[in-house]
């Protein structure tokens, strides 16, 4: 049965789409199929991370509405095996994401696809609680900054009781904690949240902390998730955040602290999926 991953924010410009688009990668570079969805109806811009924008010919809303079969939206990625992206539209809005709709197409992904991941719009309006609706376990993208967790921890609280898990007394999503946009220098001169803050204030296991890394721009600029980047800072802690993902056990090696909170909640230096 096909998993289905939201990667979800309060606050924008955190670096979902950047994260859903590399993290989908990343899954499908371990041998997974796996496809992403746009659920940000009106911006569209996880077709331009992935690098196919001049190849969308139709996209998730076409589907929903019956006027296009999901076969004729999914854009295979011309680099990486079992990689999918369905696009989403850019001339409609949130309103047009369907209940029914988004229920038909993810029931659709899920016959055919082991990682269904969903990029989900920031904030916690329709466009945002569709995307998580259905799923299974969440990636809460947050930067080490008060506004920016106090947004996330908003997310918690939805993720646990919006959801069609929660509507159904099922097991809750599994939420785990990715920190983007990390500056060392900025932490230490006081202009950043540590991690251990950030655990603090949201007490989620951590999947990973991503370094600021011109090579992230760099990459969006050019349609190539940065994972693929193998000389980047920011690929290599997508990497270590995706073996995490898969049970890894693998040091944060991108973190200035290497105790404190992090060892008093468990996550200490290594992560284990079923801890």
């Amino acid at each position: 049965m096909a998993t289905v991953i939201v990667v979800t924010s309060g606050k924008g410009g955190v670096g979902k789409t950047t994260t859903a688009a590399t993290f989908g990668t990343g899954l499908a570079l371990q041998g997974f199929k796996t496809a992403v969805v746009d659920f940000d109806v009106g911006l569209r811009n996880l077709d331009l991370i992935m690098g196919c924008e001049r190849r969308v010919v139709f996209d998730f809303i076409d589907v929903i509405n019956g006027n296009a079969r999901l076969n004729q939206a999914l854009i295979k990625d011309k680099r990486v095996d079992g990689l999918y992206v369905l696009p989403t539209s850019q001339t409609r809005d949130k309103d047009a994401l369907d209940q029914a709709g988004v229920a038909k197409v993810i029931g659709e992904l899920k016959g055919d696809f082991d990682y269904i991941v969903c990029d989900s719009p920031a904030g916690i309006e329709r466009g945002a609680q569709s995307a998580l609706y259905y799923a299974d376990e969440a990636i809460i993208v947050t930067n080490p900054e008060v506004s920016s967790v106090r947004d996330s921890d908003r997310m918690v609280g939805l993720l646990s009781s919006k959801s069609k898990r929660a509507e159904e007394g099922e097991s809750p999503i599994k939420q785990h904690l990715l920190i983007t946009r990390y500056d060392n220098d900025r932490v230490k001169r006081g202009e950043m949240l540590k991690v251990d803050d950030v655990l603090e204030m949201l007490a989620l296991p951590l999947l990973g902390v991503i370094p600021e890394s011109k090579s992230v721009l760099q990459a969006s600029n050019t349609g190539t998730p940065v994972i693929l980047d193998d000389r980047s800072l920011a690929g290599n802690a997508y990497r270590d955040a995706v073996a995490r993902f898969m049970g890894e056990q693998i040091e944060y090696r991108f973190a200035s602290e290497k105790t404190g909170l992090m060892a008093k909640l468990g996550f200490g230096r290594l992560w284990r999926r079923d801890a």
